[in-house]
Order: C-alpha cells, then sequence, then structure tokens
C-alpha cells in the first residue's frame, strides 16, 4: 500500500484512540447491487481492524449476475468508493484487492482411466510422476469440456485450481495410489476455471478508477475465510453466499475446499416479488425487505401512486415465502450435486439476500436439517474483527473482510510467462508450475511425461499376454536457462523451453525370453536319459527359442513330443513294438516330460548301435560330461577324444568350409561361434537343420568331414 501516514494524519471521522499499523490493505467487493470498500490491517494471526468502510450502491444495472455490463458506469461507483476511503484516511490508495464472482466459476468433474498392464497384474509400482500424469490429463479432459459447453472458441479459460475426489485401483476405491501395483489406475478430480473476460472486464473496471490491481481471489474463498475457519473445514460444511442475482456455494471437507457452485437466483428475486405486491419501485422493494429482516412492528413506504402505505414484516416474509422457498430449494438440490449426492452436516449463510428469517429455516427443511444447523453468519464470525468506525457487524460484510484477508493468505494475481517463445498469462494460485504454463499454451499433456513404445500383446498356451514398451526419455525443460522439472514453480517473467518427450522402443521378445520356457525336455529311453530341445510352435508353426514374437502371435510351449518327433530326433525309424509306459504306442502318441519308452529293435536295427549318456539310475556310477546327456551315434570318438583333449574339426557349412576348435568333441550349436547364422531374427516359420543331408536339430553332433546345411525355411 502506496502513501502510508501515521495514525495522526488520519481523518477525524475514524473513532479511534489506538495507533494504526501498517501496511494497510484495500479489499474491493464489486457486486451486482454495490460496491463495498474496507480497508485495515491484520492487528495478529487472529484478529483483523478495519479502519475505514465504504459502501455505494450502483446508480444503474451495470452489473447483473455478477458480470460487469457496463464497465464505465461500474468504474465510477469504484472511484466513488476510492475517493471516500481516501477522504477518512487522508491519504492516496492506489492497490486494491478484489474477487472474481462465484457465479462466474466454471467446475467440472471428469474421470480418467488408464492402463497400466496386462489384466489384473503388472510389475510396475505406481510412482508420484505417474499420479501427476494422470491428475494433468484429467484437467485436460476438464478444459475441453468447457471449451465444448461454451461453443466459443474465442473464450479463453484459466485454470484456478483442482481437487482429487477419488482414486481408483483397477475399479476399487483407494486414498492413495503411490507405490501400488495394478492394472488400471483412474482419478476423479473436480476442476475449477474462470473465464478470461470476466477477469479483464474487473480489471478494467479498477484500472479505469486509478487502482491497479493487487491481488485476486475468489468470492467464495474470500467468505469461507471469514465465516468457516480453518479448523472447522475437516467438517463438510457449506457455505451459502446469497447476494442480489446469484447464491454461491461452496463445500468444505475434510480440511479443504472440495466444490464450488451456484445458483442464479438469490436477494433480488425476492425483491421483484415486493415490487410486484406493493407497486413499489426497486429500491423502496429493497428497504421493505431489509425491514421485514429486521423485525420492525411496522414498515411505511410510499407507493409508486405517491400513496403512504402500511404493513408488516410478517406479511412480507408470507408474500415471500413462495420465492424463497423456490430458492432454498434449488441452493439444497445444488449442495446436494456438489455434496456426491447427500446433504452436508450444517449450512453457514452470509450476504444480504440470505437475511430473511424464513431463509434460514426453509433451506434447513430441503436439505433434511435441524434448524439448527443452518445459519446466518453475521457478527458472530465477525468477532475478531474491531471497528474504528461506526459499523454494525452485518453478513454484508464478510466477503469484503475475507478479500482483505486473503492478502495475507497468498498473493494471487495474473502473471506473464514466456513458454517456447509464447507470452502467456497464468492465474497465480501461489503455487504455479512448468506444467501450468505448459496447459496454458496448449502443450500436449503427452509431450510432457515420457511415453512407451509400442507394446507387444500375444497369447500364450491361450492365455492373453502384453509386453510393455521401453520408457522414453522425459521432456527436457530449461527454466530461465537452467535444467527443470515438470513439478518446478515458477513465477513472473519466467522463461521456459520444453523439448518434447520421446516415445521408447517398441517391445521384443524372443521365445527363449519368455519365463516358462525351458530349453529341454528330457525323455527316458531304453533306461538311459535322453535330452531334446523343446518344442514351439507359433501360429501352428514350429519355431526356435531365438524366434521374435510378433503382434497378435498365438504361441504354444509344448511339454510333450511325438513318438514320431522322438524318434526323429533319434534318427531311428518307427517299428511297431514300442512301448510308452509299458503300453504299446502309435506315431503320434504323446511323450511327456519323464516318460519311459522301450523298445527291442535287435542287432540289425540303429537304435541297437547308439551310444546313449548316463543311464537313469547311475548304475555306471561314471560322472560324464555334460554333453554326455545327450545321444550320440556309435562310432564318434567322444572318450578318446576327451582324452586326448580339444580338437579341431574341420566341416563345411553351406558350402562354406569352417574349422570348429577349442572342445574334445561338438554339435550343431557349436558351429554358430564359427559361423555368422542369424538365428534370432525371424526370416520364415523355422530353421532347417541337416548333417549330411539327413534331418538334424541343434544338439546333433558332428565329427570331421561333415556336410551342414543350415537355412530359414517358410
Amino acid at each position: 500500500m502506496e502513501g502510508r501516514k501515521t495514525s495522526e494524519q488520519l481523518a477525524s471521522g475514524l473513532d479511534t484512540g489506538m495507533k494504526i499499523q501498517e501496511p494497510l490493505v484495500f479489499g474491493l467487493d464489486i457486486g451486482t447491487r454495490s460496491v463495498v470498500g474496507t480497508v485495515g490491517y491484520k492487528k495478529n494471526i487472529d484478529s483483523f481492524t478495519v479502519v475505514a468502510q465504504s459502501v455505494r450502491f450502483h446508480e444503474t444495472r451495470a452489473m447483473m449476475d455478477g458480470q460487469i455490463h457496463d464497465i464505465q458506469k461500474v468504474s465510477e461507483t469504484i472511484a466513488q468508493v476510492r475517493r471516500e476511503l481516501e477522504r477518512q484516511l487522508d491519504r492516496k490508495l492506489t492497490r486494491v484487492c478484489i474477487a472474481a464472482a462465484g457465479r462466474v466459476l466454471k467446475t467440472v468433474t471428469v474421470r480418467v482411466d488408464q492402463k497400466l498392464g496386462e489384466e489384473d497384474f503388472t510389475d510396475e509400482l505406481i510412482t508420484p510422476e505417474t499420479i501427476h500424469s494422470l491428475e494433468m490429463i484429467a484437467v485436460q479432459k476438464a478444459y475441453e469440456i468447457i471449451r465444448r459447453e461454451t461453443r466459443d472458441e474465442s473464450i479463453n479459460f484459466y485454470c484456478v485450481g483442482y481437487t482429487v475426489v477419488h482414486y481408483y485401483l483397477n475399479d476399487s476405491m483407494i486414498l492413495n495410489l503411490d507405490g501400488h501395483k495394478g492394472s488400471r489406475i483412474a482419478a476423479e478430480i473436480l476442476a475449477t476455471f474462470l473465464p478470461e473476460e470476466v477477469i479483464d472486464g474487473l480489471y478494467a473496471a479498477v484500472n479505469k478508477a486509478g487502482l491497479e490491481v493487487d491481488n485476486l481471489t475468489l468470492e467464495p474463498i474470500a467468505a469461507i475465510n471469514v465465516a468457516i475457519p480453518e479448523k472447522f473445514r475437516l467438517l463438510n460444511i457449506a457455505l451459502v453466499d446469497v447476494g442480489a442475482g446469484t447464491s454461491d456455494i461452496c463445500i468444505t471437507k475434510d480440511g479443504t475446499i472440495v466444490a464450488y457452485g451456484m445458483i442464479s437466483m438469490a436477494g433480488d428475486a425476492v425483491t421483484e416479488v415486493i415490487v410486484q405486491k406493493h407497486l413499489v419501485d426497486f429500491a423502496t422493494a429493497e428497504e421493505i425487505k431489509i425491514e421485514a429482516s429486521a423485525k420492525k412492528k411496522f414498515i411505511t413506504y410510499q407507493d409508486i401512486m405517491g400513496l403512504a402505505e402500511k404493513t408488516t414484516p410478517e406479511n412480507v416474509l408470507e408474500e415471500t415465502r413462495e420465492k424463497v422457498n423456490e430458492i432454498t430449494e434449488k441452493i439444497a438440490e445444488k449442495i446436494r450435486e456438489l455434496n456426491g449426492g447427500k446433504a452436508v452436516s450444517a449450512v453457514f449463510i452470509v450476504g444480504g439476500g440470505g437475511k430473511l428469517p424464513t431463509f434460514p429455516e426453509l433451506l434447513a427443511e430441503h436439505l433434511g436439517l435441524q434448524k439448527e444447523r443452518v445459519a446466518l453468519r453475521g457478527e458472530e464470525v465477525l468477532g475478531a474483527v474491531t471497528f474504528l468506525t461506526e459499523t454494525k457487524k452485518d453478513p454484508l460484510l464478510v466477503t469484503p473482510i475475507g478479500i482483505c484477508l486473503n492478502y495475507y493468505e497468498q498473493k494471487n494475481n495474473f502473471v506473464f510467462v514466456q513458454v517456447n517463445g509464447e507470452r502467456v498469462k497464468l492465474y497465480d494460485n501461489s503455487h504455479l508450475t512448468i506444467v501450468d504454463a505448459a496447459l496454458a499454451i496448449g502443450f500436449p499433456n503427452d509431450g510432457l511425461f515420457p511415453k512407451r513404445g509400442k507394446p507387444l500383446e500375444f497369447r500364450l498356451n491361450g492365455k492373453k499376454r502384453l509386453v510393455r514398451g521401453q520408457e522414453g526419455e522425459p521432456a527436457r525443460i530449461l527454466l530461465n536457462g537452467r535444467s527443470a522439472g515438470i513439478n518446478s514453480t515458477i513465477e513472473a517473467n519466467d522463461v521456459i523451453e520444453i523439448t518434447p518427450s520421446t516415445v521408447g522402443a517398441p517391445a521384443q521378445l524372443a521365445v527363449g525370453g519368455l519365463a516358462e520356457y525351458r530349453s529341454t525336455i528330457e525323455f527316458t529311453v531304453n533306461g538311459k536319459r535322453i535330452v531334446c530341445p523343446k518344442f514351439v510352435r507359433a501360429n501352428r508353426e514350429l519355431v526356435s527359442e531365438y524366434y521374435d514374437i510378433k503382434e497378435g502371435d498365438d504361441l504354444e510351449l509344448l511339454d510333450y513330443y511325438t513318438l514320431r518327433q522322438l524318434l526323429d530326433f533319434m534318427d531311428v525309424t518307427y517299428k511297431d513294438g514300442i512301448l510308452v509306459n509299458r503300453m504299446p504306442a502309435g506315431e503320434e502318441e504323446r511323450v511327456y516330460e519323464k516318460f519311459r519308452v522301450d523298445y527291442d529293435f535287435g542287432a540289425d536295427t540303429a537304435l541297437n548301435s547308439l551310444r546313449y549318456g548316463k543311464p537313469e539310475n547311475g548304475d555306471d556310477g561314471q560322472e560324464e560330461a555334460a554333453e554326455n546327456d545327450f545321444f550320440e551315434p556309435a562310432g564318434t570318438p567322444a572318450d578318446s577324444a576327451a582324452a586326448a583333449g580339444p580338437v579341431s574339426v574341420p566341416i563345411t557349412v553351406n558350402s562354406q568350409p569352417v574349422v570348429l576348435a577349442g572342445k574334445s568333441r561338438y554339435i550343431v550349436v557349436d558351429i554358430l561361434d564359427f559361423y555368422d547364422f542369424d538365428v534370432k531374427t525371424a526370416r520364415g516359420s523355422r530353421v532347417v537343420i541337416k548333417v549330411n543331408g539327413g534331418t538334424a536339430g541343434f544338439s546333433t553332433p558332428v565329427t570331421k568331414g561333415d556336410f551342414v546345411e543350415m537355412y530359414w525355411e517358410g
């Protein structure tokens, strides 16, 4: 506050022997019917002293329903209030605190859902960043709803705050998502917006009156700062500010303000009934209404014909009861709507429009509350307010004093910042962040947060499976040239540069990377252990463990071989008489893990000439090398090679000479260490392997001079 003077310099009109403290705060309540100016100071944390007070009524309907329609006329009324206060104070007033009417607030409740993983499981913890991203998506959705409802793209809106009503985890309500795991999260928020034209109108009227805005708040917040102390806000309470054109509603719960609302009916609707009933002008009707509230014995007035008339407060209350009933019924409906479909625990009423004795009574009836739970708040809530002027403590003063008090709580105003070269106006709610600035220029929400690459969805043994893509890089943010985060606070004239976040790599997974995949399966043939590679089918085609899973693949991890597959793997021809678990079996019989296969092939069969690894019961007592767990044809110099140590084995692979080295014996898979063959990138449905013209697998032995073919087929 500029132009400070001592108490001796104050006008003699002040009834004070008290010393005035500095700085003085000038608050202005710009209402539909009047402009109320208050100047005072906060003596200590619990009290406020009013030094000067002035009220001026609009001479015309320059404001309607809280909206300025004639800036010049409203500015003239403000100037009259300013000059009167300057006369009382004997000082120049240049800065003022104001409030935007609750009736111009637009509130939207939205719910947004986000999928995190497959079905009901994800192995990633929910972080504060994930939650904040969810909330910002909700705010953006609320903004889009506001714009859609207005159908006028030329009107800008400012989000002045939002409250999370509920969080959800897998569709169940939860208090806090942080640290949990789940596949789906959701948030329901209440977002509050102000239209730019309302703010611009207020600023223009104040500026034309020779004042600058020092602080801007919302009328419901200003009123609640006085009417409902913070210690009471843990309770579910409604504050109803009944003005001339509208009734503003504010709901508290759990220590905070959770909802705002309004109905477009208030004191003027009651006054208009009196106009019609008593044939008087609007100003006279207002006086009759005020006197009815004061419970005078008789009310005298002059009608438009110039005749002196007389009535009683009881008669006025009865005449207006139907209209008051209509207003309070609408207020009760709005309170329930804002409070999740139920009544609040108590209601406080402020503002001149609610001073009729029938108002609290009927509102309590519509809410189903005891009449003691709905009360007009005036003198009792102004107990900590001291007036140095001859002023009656009245509900009309709650909002202007609250505007002054808000100056000490937070310095809200509109500030300008620069985002990616664009100048942006923001409502300063004392905790502006990078996110607020980004939303103001329409920067896409997903451009701030890391974006995951495309997920991979497929089916495994009939069940849906999802692999999430890699997470990209978050947005790169510079605040005044220094690195910052999306939640970094910002101030007026800050310069912000935002480079959008990136998309991570798409999900990739080979068959061998499946948690359920085991590379081998074991059988017992004639008492000997046979270890075979495990079969996997992709879309009914056999693939190797190196097969890269594709979107929509239908995978089967086979836990069996057919008897034919097992015999083919062993290079044995099927003949009748083979037993599986001591029962005769055909070629298509499924042989599962640990199944026993028996067959007496006779001396002329290939199986009789095979030499196997260690017996199932370990009778030979020999601990052989891991390679001996696989069968190998007779004639392979395994024992002698092992004794002689590593040997070099020249072979031919796809018509190219290759020398295997470093081991005592070799199987097909060892070739990959010496020959460049890509088994990871699928170039067909399966890998074909042949040794000396015969079908082979990765565990087939190779010896000196063998001819090996390896290629993708299908």
